[in-house]
């Protein structure tokens, strides 16, 4: 029986393995982060192939790799179960037999990377060349541990074939070369908020895209409160008194007058501007 004295440091102990667990499980999400630098991988979130043949006299072998760093593969509807990875793997090697006048073979399927045991390891160079490499672990293959050895190079130009460097039965070697490789610096990140010298210059859009959107949000309130004393009008007019057509709008014989509200609005304005362009020329009194 476990006292309350020893229950404590139990629970302790017991909580933190949930939580290492749970840490242990959190899914590679493609944001890598080495020191001072960051790396957005969210680009590259696709299916992508990478092969190499080799001689194997009488027959050929063809590698052929599937990967997503970024998530699991899709299971292939047209290709049999046992000829491919199973459900929650991200980078799929497949060994494919093949010889003249006979259908090729499918010899090996293996796993290369699971999300359950993927477990990234990072490392970042800027020299010769600025590079990203991670490490993604798979499960056991033939006794022997599998992984994913990736080094993406800094390529703002686009995105290149992967390169199938090679695979000595347990690591498989992957070169590739995109924009996601370039990192970012912590210091050269812009501030939220503009930074250094246009502070005020972002204060003010700020304040003009503050008034902008208020007054936006004046007019639309403004127009569905209109458009609900129209309905709620029209409907009291139809419950209340039977009204039909023009009869339904609230407040009819009002807006018949508004116009010509306007017009004498308009016309004072005019009235009350024309004296002052008169008065001004000079002062002469006809005599």
């Amino acid at each position: 029986m476990i006292t309350r004295r020893r229950a404590f440091p139990f629970f302790i102990l017991t909580l933190a393995s949930i939580l290492a667990n749970a840490d242990d499980t959190t899914p590679f999400d493609c944001h890598v982060t080495v020191g001072d630098v960051t790396f957005d991988l969210t680009s590259l979130d696709r299916e992508y192939p990478a092969s190499r043949t080799r001689s194997t006299p009488p027959t050929t072998m063809f590698d052929s790799l599937t990967f997503n760093i970024c998530n699991d593969l899709k299971i292939q509807s047209d290709v049999a179960e046992k000829d491919q990875c199973p459900t929650g793997t991200r980078a799929c090697l497949t060994k494919t037999n093949q010889k003249n006048n006979e259908p090729d073979r499918i010899v090996a399927v293996i796993p290369l990377a699971q999300t359950k045991i993927l477990d990234p390891k990072y490392s970042a160079s800027a020299s010769p060349m600025k590079h990203l490499s991670m490490l993604f672990n798979g499960p056991t293959y033939a006794l022997r541990p599998q992984s994913l050895n990736l080094t993406l190079f800094c390529d703002s130009e686009g995105i290149s074939e992967p390169k199938f460097v090679g695979y000595d039965g347990s690591q498989l070697d992957l070169e590739w070369s995109a924009p996601a490789g370039c990192a970012v610096i912590e210091g050269d990140k812009p501030p939220p908020n503009g930074g250094g010298n246009n502070d005020g210059d972002g204060s003010k859009n700020r304040e003009q895209k503050d008034v902008g959107s208020g007054v936006g949000w004046f007019f639309l309130v403004l127009f569905l409160a209109f458009m609900a004393y129209l309905g709620l009008g029209a409907y009291f007019n139809y419950s209340t008194y039977g009204a039909r057509g023009a009869d339904l709008i609230p407040h009819r014989d009002f807006w018949k007058e508004v116009p010509y509200m306007l017009a004498d609005v308009l016309s004072h304005l005019c009235s009350s501007v024309r004296p002052r362009r008169t008065a001004s020329r000079g002062g002469y009194i006809s005599v």
